[in-house]
This record gives structure tokens, sequence and C-alpha cells, in this order.
């Protein structure tokens, strides 16, 4: 009987604690829904400091850092925001070596920071996302997000010429296999397990149109330009599909 009231106690005690923790993370949901970063980060760090081994919190908080990138206006500010995204991300995959979207996490972390890198460092972040796009649909082979990454991997990798080139293969130690064909089909993937997301069609459009393929270019690209924003990178996105879309037209 000690024992009994011993855990009634207990649990008591907790309730308050995760009643807290919902109400957080749901009230931190609605502003990511709406991409209010800066907003959803005032309720998801909160629960941190309550369940700071959450891998689903972790990588909320990571995207948050991430998404505000776009936001602000000094590079500097910009690289913080995008290495506090990266070292949640890699809290996630730490805690949770298993996870498809902490390891998704990780890739999407570097390919926002990499425009901001220098020549080394974004080849060094290329072979990154590689390792962690690839791990992530090994994992979880319906992640979408997770194919089109790898696709964007291809995509870059099969356009680099020069010296970035020559830099690649030391890093690599000689450069692996990547190209548009292979790019096409990871974006191909994508679009078949989320047709909705315009970022799958439009890059599949953007990669024919580095083919010289221009009529499935514009077929493609015309398609993802017309479909409505969802999240909050696609504007960026049509403005790459646009430019795409000149070239071919």
């Amino acid at each position: 009987m000690k024992a009994f009231f011993i855990l009634v106690l207990a649990l008591l005690n907790a309730s308050p604690a995760h009643a807290d923790y919902a109400e957080l993370v749901k009230s931190g949901d609605i502003h990511d829904a709406k991409f209010e970063c800066d907003e959803a980060l005032k309720f998801y760090l909160p629960a941190e400091k309550i369940d700071p081994k959450n891998v689903d919190l972790l990588v909320k908080i990571s995207r948050q850092y991430a998404l505000r990138m776009s936001d602000l206006p000094k590079e500097a500010d910009k690289l913080a925001s995008g290495r506090t995204a990266l070292t949640y991300a890699e809290r996630a995959v730490a805690i949770a070596p298993n996870e498809s979207d902490a390891h998704l996490s990780v890739a999407i972390c570097l390919g926002k920071l990499t425009p901001l890198a220098g020549a080394r460092e974004k080849i060094e972040n290329s072979r990154k996302i590689k390792i962690a796009a690839e791990k992530s649909v090994k994992l979880n082979p319906k992640n979408d997000f997770a194919w089109h990454l790898l696709g964007r991997w291809h995509q870059s990798l099969a356009n680099i010429g020069g010296a970035t080139r020559a830099l690649a293969g030391i890093i690599y130690g000689g450069l692996p296999a990547a190209s548009h064909d292979e790019a096409v089909k990871c974006f191909q993937k994508a679009m078949a397990l989320n047709p909705k997301r315009l970022v799958h069609v439009v890059e599949l459009g953007r990669t024919y149109q580095m083919m010289g393929r221009d009529a499935e270019a514009k077929r493609f690209l015309e398609i993802g330009l017309t479909m409505p924003n969802k999240d909050k990178d696609d504007p960026e996105t049509k403005v790459r599909g646009r430019a795409s879309l000149q070239e071919v037209s």
C-alpha cells in the first residue's frame, strides 16, 4: 500500500510538467505551421528544458533556426542561426541514430549553410549532405524530402567544373558518381511520394533544363510554377524555376 501511494504521488508531481510540455509544443506547432520561426522558438525552447532529449522536439527546433535564416539581413546572423540549427540536428542524430528525420535535419541544415561557405567547405558539406540524405532514405524510403536532397546532391555535383571539380576530387579522394540522370530519378521518386510539394517538380524541371531536354523542362517548370506555395522556401524555389523557364522559352 505504501508503494502504491508513493507511485500516485510521483505521478501527480509529474503531471504538471508533462502538461506544460504538451501545451508548449502545441503552441510552438501553431506558429511553425505559419512559418513564424521566432515565435515558435519562444515555446519550443522552454519545452526543451523540460525534455532536452526529445528527438522530435530537437528536430522542430533545428527547423526553426534553419528556416529563419532567410529572414535575417546579415550574413553573420544567417551563419549563426544555421550553425545553431545544425547543432540541434546533430544532437537529434546522437540521441536517435536510427531516426530518418534526424539525419534529414542534418542534411537540410548543411544545405542552408553551404551557399554561405567557402569553396572547400562547400565541397565538404556536399559530402556530409550525401551521407545524411542516404542515411535518411535508407531508414525511411518513403521520406520524400530525403529523396529530394539526394537529387539536389546529384544535380549540384554533376554541374561543377574546373578548380571546384579538382578540389572535390581531393576532398572525396576521387569524385563520387553523380549525374543528372540520377538526379532525375531521385526527384521522380520524391514526386511520386509527395506530388503536392512543388520544389520536387521545379527541381525536376530545372534538371531537365540543365540536360538540354527543353520540352520536358518547360513542362515540369510550368506545372511547378502554377502550384500553390505551401512551404516557406516555395517563393525562392519559384524564382529559380522562372529563371530556368526563361532559358527554355
